[in-house]
């Protein structure tokens, strides 16, 4: 199995390397629609509204992280990771003013100005003359790669921020990691997905350049609880909700700087799914990769999805096997409770590779106070697990997510381009 998974690589993940960018482009724009025909334009797929309308832009902490819903998070998105070629530190503040402008028109929705026939139209119309929040949020970080010698910043770099660490099981590609910003773009529908996106850059051009994108959508709860990645199994049911999540995600420092505070680490992994392999698995045998039930999402010691695995009264692994993935990611003890992290996970196809494989997987997102405490702890207790056969990171990045708007006169980064 793992001679012919490694050959799978090479002939797919790695001779699309090149035209990687592209293929998301192309692919984007039919899955969008297929999505928002599946949806009959309700904001998911085929029932109710995912959740708000709107969300508020000013704040403390920036929307897009802790979303206020029935899953916590918009049916679909995009992360996009740009480059900063803004020529000097006075120029980059200019961008991220604009950004923020552009972001607090969109999320708030309402026509956009009617510049004359003789001008290039204010918008591309693809949402139609009024156009709508649909719940948008673009939620703004910054990469460790922004705090060199260009801008002056090196002082002000947050302590954790580095570039992605590689692991054991990594094969990550240039093309795909990094940046020195990452835009998280979510809504209910596709098209406002893209929509935003077309604005900012056409906005921003002159000082962000992309580097990579990659689309992802959420499914609704099938048939219920909490939605399922590309393997089939229910992702995120562990996550920490209300006050427990806010005191683990949010930066609360004194030895951070202090334009973090309020701020979050956000880790974003590309993960590539070897769903050919996955399903030529016996289900008894995926089941014990997991530790959970396929169907309903339970731990095999439990019967329904949000029952807590007792691991001290199975401590051999005769029941949850001791390299499962939630034994691993979560131990469920007094120790390991600060190692907790919010995810944010969406789903991604992009059609086929060039061998004509299904190129699909997931964009594992996820935010913390402290990367090393918390996603690099876990994922080195995920180092050689048994799912490492199916599952292949090959992009993504560590970023610092700014902390909020505060107001009117706010933008992005004020603290740190002060």
């Amino acid at each position: 199995m793992d001679v012919n998974r490694r050959s799978f690589l090479r002939g797919g993940l790695a001779g699309g390397a090149g035209t990687a960018l592209a293929a998301a482009l192309a692919v984007g724009g039919a899955r969008a629609d297929a999505a928002a025909a599946a949806g009959n334009g309700s904001g998911g797929s085929g029932g109710g509204t995912a959740g708000p309308a709107t969300y508020p832009f000013h704040g403390t902490h920036q929307a897009g992280v802790l979303t206020p819903g029935p899953s916590q998070k918009q049916r679909t998105a995009a992360f996009v990771a740009l480059d900063a070629t803004a020529t000097s530190r006075e120029d980059l503040r200019a961008v991220f003013q604009t950004l923020t402008d552009r972001a607090r028109a969109l999320t708030a929705g309402g026509p956009a100005p009617d510049l004359g026939v003789g001008q290039p139209p204010a918008d591309s119309d693809v949402l139609g003359p009024a156009i709508p929040a649909d719940g948008l949020t673009v939620t703004v970080s910054v990469g460790a790669s922004l705090f060199d010698d260009r801008y002056g910043l090196a002082p002000l770099k947050p302590a954790k921020l580095t570039p992605m660490r590689v692991f054991k099981n990594d094969a990550l590609e240039d093309a795909w990691t990094g940046g020195d910003v990452v835009l998280q773009l979510c809504a209910h529908h596709p098209d406002t997905v893209h929509h935003a996106l077309r604005d900012i850059t056409k906005h921003t051009r002159g000082g962000l350049q992309p580097r990579w994108r990659m689309d992802g959508f959420d499914s609704p709860p099938r048939p219920s609880g909490t939605s399922r990645n590309l393997l089939g199994f229910k992702d995120g049911t562990a996550n920490p909700t209300g006050s427990e999540a806010a005191s683990l995600i949010w930066i609360d420092d004194p030895s951070e700087p202090a334009w973090t505070q309020g701020g979050s680490y956000q880790v974003v992994r590309l993960i590539r799914m070897l769903t050919e392999f996955w399903d030529r698995v016996s289900l008894e045998e995926q089941q014990t990769m997991f530790g959970r039930r396929r169907d309903s999402g339970a731990p095999l010691d439990g019967s329904a999805e949000f029952d807590t695995p007792d691991y001290a009264k199975d401590p051999e692994g005769d029941v949850i096997p001791l390299d499962a993935h939630i034994r691993l990611a979560n131990p469920r003890t007094p120790d390991t409770a600060n190692q907790r992290l919010l995810r944010r996970s969406y789903n991604y196809d992009r059609g086929l590779d060039t061998n004509g494989n299904l190129d699909v997987g997931h964009v594992f997102t996820c935010y913390q106070q402290d990367v090393v405490r918390q996603f690099e702890t876990v994922q080195l207790r995920l180092v050689d697990e048994p799912l490492v056969d199916y599952v292949q990171p090959f992009g993504g990045g560590y970023f610092l997510t700014l902390p909020g708007v505060r107001d009117a006169s706010d933008h992005y980064a004020s603290a740190l381009l002060s």
